[in-house]
């Protein structure tokens, strides 16, 4: 299976090859970890609160992707959140491979 990809962190290189977003949802399915996120519009900037993340498109069409839990792990310790707290609201980019 080809997994898509994910970071806590804006990326350093092939920047024009990630999308950013707002993660809506983490669960699982197929043994695998499956992270929806909502697309943040271009031109949206960091200046932005949490509470307002993906806000000003509600209707934004929500991204699957399907990741291993390694990466879960991996992404959601790198996340400014405390021990233990949701990933939901926080900004990620992604990079959507899997088929």
């Amino acid at each position: 299976m080809n997994h898509d990809r994910v970071h806590a962190r804006a990326p350093s290189h092939h920047v024009d090859r990630w999308s950013e977003g707002v993660v809506e949802s983490i669960g699982e399915r197929d043994g695998h970890c499956v992270v929806t996120v909502r697309p943040l519009a271009s031109g949206d900037g960091d200046e932005r609160g949490a509470g307002e993340r993906g806000a000003d498109e509600p209707d934004a069409e929500l991204v699957k992707l399907t990741i291993t839990f390694a990466v879960r792990d991996l992404f959601v310790s790198r996340l400014p959140i405390e021990e233990g707290e949701s990933p939901v609201g926080e900004r990620v980019w992604y990079r959507k491979r899997g088929g």
